[in-house]
């Protein structure tokens, strides 16, 4: 968006939301969530009379303005921001004083549609699937042999505002010398990653695959996932399986490099994209974290 002369974007979110918002309702209400669409009503009324107010004053020259109440909508773009800054001083209190990298583990897209119609079941699969893939391949030894630590966030959206979930994951490079169950040793030592490389994107990617199958195939035995729509014919087993398990592992560059956009959305991959070391640390206000 274009700033305007005062340096605030001449339109924002809440703008487009009580343009549209309607018309977005009707053509697309059947499958819009309560939460969802009490986002919208939040989004569309922040800082605006509806929410009410208070007066502000000037001592000096009498001069008055009226300051409209926030949302405080953890998904409203300007009520985060101070959120934002305190999560990121509350994590960094948590920060070691060595190097951390940070990688993206995403879905194939057959598999985030399916994301879209069991929301909080698949979620939670990706973050755990990704914590335990960068536990066991760190544990190995004949990769690193350390536990190590992590924080993961999850995000639903890529840059072009599409439904493109996947987890951002801020590591350390290094951990405590542990035996390939993860459990640290009685007198631990610690053991860092070679300069510049973390763990190899490839292997990362593998085991992603398969953990992430795994779980999906528990949930779907017990009963925890629904098939409406044009997802019903993964209602089997098979269907649902079969031709996800066969798609091919595709990486990122298992070396550093500066930030990049968002990792591959391409079909048919299971990406764990190493985009770089960092050496200071950008967040942003987490939908979900895991530790």
């Amino acid at each position: 968006m274009m700033p305007s002369t005062t340096g605030r974007p001449a339109l924002e979110v809440a703008d487009v939301i009580r343009e549209y918002g309607d018309a977005f309702l009707a053509k697309h209400g059947g499958w819009v969530t309560n939460a969802q669409r009490q986002a919208l009503r939040d989004l569309a009324r922040c800082r605006t009379a509806a929410l009410g107010g208070h007066l502000g004053k000037c001592l000096d020259c009498g001069h008055e303005r009226i300051a409209y109440n926030s949302c405080r909508n953890r998904h409203c773009p300007k009520c985060q921001g101070l959120a934002r800054a305190r999560w990121l001083d509350r994590e960094t209190e948590y920060l070691l004083p060595v190097a951390y990298y940070h990688l993206v583990f995403t879905l194939p897209a057959e598999v985030a549609e399916l994301a879209l119609a069991n929301p909080a079941a698949l979620y939670d699969l990706l973050l755990q699937a990704a914590a335990a893939t960068l536990r066991e391949v760190a544990a190995d030894p004949k990769w690193l042999g350390a536990a190590i630590g992590m924080v993961l966030v999850l995000h639903t959206w890529g840059q072009n505002v599409h439904h493109h979930p996947h987890v951002h994951g801020v590591v350390t490079g290094g951990g405590l010398s542990c035996n390939r169950q993860g459990l640290v040793h009685t007198s631990p030592r610690w053991v860092s990653c070679r300069p510049g490389f973390f763990l190899p994107v490839r292997v990362l990617s593998r085991v992603f695959r398969g953990k992430f199958l795994n779980l999906l195939q528990a949930a779907f035995d017990r009963g925890k996932l629904t098939f409406p729509g044009r997802l019903a014919p993964l209602a089997q087993a098979s269907a649902l399986l079969g031709g996800w398990r066969r798609c091919t592992p595709r990486t990122g560059s298992s070396m550093p490099s500066r930030l990049s956009a968002d990792p591959d959305r391409s079909s048919n991959t299971w990406p764990v994209t190493r985009i770089g070391s960092p050496s200071a640390i950008s967040g942003s206000s987490p939908s979900t974290t895991a530790r």
